[in-house]
């Protein structure tokens, strides 16, 4: 992973170029989390500005989430929750430069934001979320219905059920549904936990720096889980899957390199038969296999026998693992755990 310079002791001086690295890492995170806006009502998510219902049946302030979110004017910089009643709400949603904003469903069985939009890429998201700072959803599941169930016979396009776009998102017990393209893990820094995940081609995706806890992923049909485009050694951004569970009845490589950089680590993870043996894929970005960080720690289950893995996976030291914890690579500031309503 690390290039050597030869001044003084191998050992020295790979220590000297990991911190040269940490500081370069922390300084670009510094710089990311100047650009959030800090909401002003609390320290803690859990003490809001006002609350907003939304409804089908009309008991709420609204019938329609994109409504709710209208509602809230873009210089908002006080938390403000949108809690929503259990239903399928058939709705096509943007938001754009709008911070501060909690949605909360009921669970992601019974609370669901659905379309079948499937054109261009940015036109065929369901939830988008465009430059928006300090976001938090819980209980909800973003459905692209195009697709669903499986037809060979359907064209393959972009069906993007959620954008995350935005510094400060969190997901907790979400549900992401789609075949294509599913989370468009955009850019910004994401925690996602105990949420599910379904697709079958590039259903993780983008250039966010993003850390995923907890989470089960389901394969439904022959492609890739991530499609990372991190293209310069300079950027922070990657995938780090910790304690998620990979299901399913399609099989799947764990990712192919969307970019030249692409940065995709699994933890403590399982594996199941829906993991294609090869594990990962170059795609276009042959000739950066140096560049490319692919890794797999610790992980167990049929799908995670390394035998027949392509030959330029990364092997990470105990050193350079710790730097992708949640706090460490992007929780710092203890923003996730105030964010953990």
């Amino acid at each position: 992973m690390f290039r050597s310079i030869q001044i003084g002791s191998n050992s020295n001086m790979h220590r000297v170029y990991q911190i040269v690295l940490l500081l370069l890492l922390y300084q670009t995170v510094c710089l990311t989390v100047s650009k959030a806006i800090e909401c002003k009502s609390s320290s803690s998510p859990s003490n809001v500005a006002h609350t907003i219902s939304v409804s089908k049946n009309g008991n709420g302030h609204f019938t329609h989430i994109e409504d709710a979110l209208k509602s809230i004017p873009t210089t908002n910089d006080q938390w403000v929750k949108i809690l929503i009643s259990p239903g399928e709400y058939r709705e096509q949603i943007r938001i754009f430069s709008k911070s501060c904003i909690i949605l909360e469903g009921q669970d992601r069985t019974t609370t669901t934001i659905t379309h079948d939009v499937h054109n261009t890429t940015s036109g065929s998201i369901t939830f988008d979320t465009y430059e928006v700072d300090n976001f938090i959803v819980k209980g909800i599941t973003f459905r692209n219905s195009y697709n669903r169930p499986y037809n060979k016979r359907t064209p393959h396009v972009p069906a993007v059920a959620l954008r995350a776009s935005g510094d400060k998102h969190v997901y907790h017990s979400c549900g992401f549904e789609g075949y294509q393209d599913t989370l468009w893990d955009d850019k910004g820094r994401h925690n996602f936990k105990s949420c599910y995940i379904e697709g079958a081609v590039d259903f993780i995706w983008g250039d966010a720096q993003s850390v995923y806890e907890h989470c089960t992923i389901n394969v439904t049909g022959g492609g890739h889980i991530t499609a990372q485009g991190r293209d310069s050694s300079q950027k922070t951004s990657g995938y780090v899957f910790k304690n998620c569970k990979i299901l399913g009845e399609g099989r799947a490589t764990l990712g192919r390199a969307y970019r030249a950089y692409a940065r995709v680590i699994f933890v403590d993870s399982y594996f199941s038969n829906a993991v294609n043996p090869l594990g990962w894929f170059i795609w276009n970005q042959a000739g950066h296999e140096k560049d490319i960080t692919f890794a797999e720690i610790n992980c167990n289950g049929p799908g995670a026998n390394r035998s027949k893995r392509v030959p330029w996976v990364k092997s990470l030291s105990r050193y350079e693992v710790e730097q992708f914890t949640t706090n460490a690579y992007i929780g710092q500031g203890g923003w996730i755990r105030k964010f953990l309503i």
